[in-house]
């Protein structure tokens, strides 16, 4: 390589996220060989509620501080044992900093250093580098190719770990379908404020969850959807064809191993297997569902491989342009941005989407490498965000690097929220 920016610093510290409790924030700082010019690269990293149990290790430190969540220790590898490594590395070869960051952890899962450490510094490289070289950061990490705006998913009713209310699921998502990121999110907001006036008519709490989204006390997901539907029409859109719903069922978090079946404690119910999957045709019959996540358990590939081809029939096509495409099942704790478990997803034929979360695996390289797997066989990429977030925009340009096409950043509401739809909106500026 010929152009030489070296690290001279590297430097943690312990901030808050969107929850009120501390994650990590690195800077990176590189000075160009040549003409001595210094850039600084800032990254912070998100935690999630909902966790898989194959996700990278996210460190914390146990003690009475911030109730045992404080990343002091994390920070101290940061500052000690990483900056010592990366010292005098060129900030543009990305591979050789995340394959070191990898082989000082030493560890499948990141537990020794902490993914959130891991993560701070590469993707707080790859800020410096594109700040370097004077490159948008999508193109930075896309190329010449990165062209594509993806379509945001909103979360706009919560449930499950993300809300104390009746509602089992996890997540309700709106998507708008329009002929550019300007005018889909115009379109998303605008839903959302019908739907919190319809709630508010309705006598039900509006107020926001960790996401954005509101939690009122609904029976089930067919309620749910019937609001959405609602809030569309009162907007002067369709259902169907100017909006589509999606919905993460989290089903990990309801699943019983004792009794192999489902707990659904607000609808007072349990499910088996099958009759999750009759819930889902059901509703994908009733609504247009396009993305159902996290369907089934974490640990049931043959139950999710059966799912996988129950729903082979069903398909949807929002406008005249576009083409019939299958409902996407979405793993997220199924493959946790993993690509060992992706390629046992595809070779097993279990789903058909990859959720993509920085934070799972723990290094850039790491989730390029996933995103790139998905996507060879011919499964979709759906960069998503966490519960717990900073301000910090990054997945909004890894989105547009690697051409996902979705998004999933929650509510157009609350600043580290729209953090991302404000950066797109920027980015959609750049690309015609």
């Amino acid at each position: 390589m010929s152009l030489e920016i070296k690290i001279i610093d590297v430097h943690g510290r312990e901030i808050l996220d969107s929850r009120g409790n501390p994650t990590v924030e690195v800077e990176i700082t590189a000075q160009t060989e040549t003409t001595g010019r210094k850039t600084i690269g800032r990254e912070s990293v998100p935690s999630g509620a909902s966790t898989g149990k194959f996700e990278a290790i996210e460190l914390r430190d146990g003690d009475k501080k911030y109730f045992g969540l404080g990343v002091e220790k994390v920070v101290d590898h940061i500052n000690e044992r990483i900056r010592n490594e990366l010292l005098g590395m060129n900030v543009l070869d990305q591979i050789a900093i995340d394959r070191k960051l990898i082989e000082l952890d030493g560890t499948d899962n990141k537990g020794n250093l902490g993914a959130n450490a891991l993560l701070g510094v590469s993707l707080a490289c790859a800020k410096c580098a594109a700040c370097a070289l004077e490159m948008p950061l999508y193109r930075y990490i896309g190329g010449i190719n990165a062209k594509v705006l993806p379509r945001p998913m909103m979360n706009v009713i919560n449930g499950g770990v993300h809300a104390k209310n009746k509602l089992d699921f996890q997540e309700f998502m709106i998507i708008p379908f329009a002929d550019n990121f300007r005018d889909a999110l115009r379109m998303g907001a605008e839903v959302y404020h019908y739907l919190k006036k319809i709630l508010e008519e309705d006598g039900m709490l509006t107020a926001v969850g960790d996401e954005g989204g509101f939690a009122p006390d609904l029976a089930d997901a067919k309620e749910v959807f019937t609001y959405l539907q609602k809030a569309v029409e009162k907007a002067g859109y369709k259902p169907g064809t100017d909006f589509a719903f999606a919905m993460d069922a989290a089903a990990s978090e309801l699943y019983n191993e004792k009794s192999k079946r489902y707990i659904f404690p607000g609808e007072g119910k349990e499910r088996d297997r099958q009759e999750m999957i009759e819930l889902y045709e059901e509703l994908v019959s009733e609504f247009p569902l396009i993305s159902i996540e996290d369907g089934l358990d974490e640990e049931d590939w043959e139950g999710w491989k059966e799912f996988t081809g129950r729903m082979a029939d069903h398909s949807w096509r929002m406008h005249d342009k576009e083409e019939s495409q299958r409902v996407m099942l979405v793993g997220d704790d199924l493959f946790v941005t993993n690509t060992k478990r992706i390629r046992c997803g595809i070779g097993m034929n279990v789903g058909n989407a990859v959720l993509i979360k920085v934070n799972q695996i723990g290094t850039l390289t790491e989730a390029m490498d996933a995103i790139a797997c998905a996507q060879l066989a011919g499964y979709k990429a759906v960069i998503s965000h966490r519960s717990g977030e900073t301000e910090d925009s990054f997945i909004a340009d890894l989105a547009v690097a690697v051409n996902a096409g979705w998004i999933k950043t929650g509510a157009p509401c609350r600043g580290e929220r729209t953090a991302k739809y404000n950066e797109l909106l920027r980015i959609s500026e750049l690309i015609v």
